[in-house]
């Protein structure tokens, strides 16, 4: 998966009586492409993940893929506080055709490194596409921190780093090890 240039994230369209607006979101995808856009990611932060109901979130994903029709690459945003469940979004979102998945750290219940660790290693295992690990502490309640992301590196399936810490000398630590 090449992960280089600008991905979007890309907004979900909703219509007002609460429905998805699939129409406006292949009109903003074909929008992407033709502005000249590296990628797509549907269904992270920006897209509403964390309010779409399973069902929803893979809709959108299949229409985003269908649409793109393989242009640029989709990665889809399928992360969770439950490792099983974020597993299963990543294997659905593999079904429906997308070429990577995003995800975040499990939130709310505030995991230890090890617990991060394993979070990630058992998405990159099981989940049938490479992931992208989205260290967004403001969201998160954690931080993947750099000894941890240097063990991720190893783990196959396992295919880069999305860093919104806002702190640069850990960033710089953070990717130190892996570059």
């Amino acid at each position: 998966m090449n992960l280089s240039g600008a991905f979007t994230a890309l907004v979900t369209p909703f219509r007002g009586d609460g429905s998805l607006d699939l129409d406006a979101l292949a009109r903003l995808v074909e929008w992407q492409i033709e502005s000249g856009i590296s990628g797509l990611v549907p269904c992270g932060s920006t897209g509403e993940s964390a309010t779409l109901t399973p069902e929803e979130h893979i809709r959108v994903v299949r229409h985003v893929v269908e649409v793109a029709s393989g242009r640029v690459p989709v990665v889809a945003g399928t992360g969770s506080n439950s490792t099983r469940e974020a597993i299963e979004l990543t294997s659905a979102a593999r079904s429906a055709g997308a070429d990577g998945a995003l995800l975040i750290s499990p939130y709310y219940n505030k995991p230890t490194q090890e617990g991060i660790y394993q979070h990630y290693r058992m998405v990159a295992l099981e989940g049938g596409l490479p992931i992208v690990l989205y260290n967004i502490p403001g969201r998160t309640a954690s931080r993947i921190e750099s000894e941890t992301t240097a063990r991720l590196s190893r783990v196959p399936g396992v295919a880069g780093l999305k860093e919104c810490g806002g702190d640069f000398a850990a960033t710089a630590e953070t990717i130190a090890p892996v570059a």
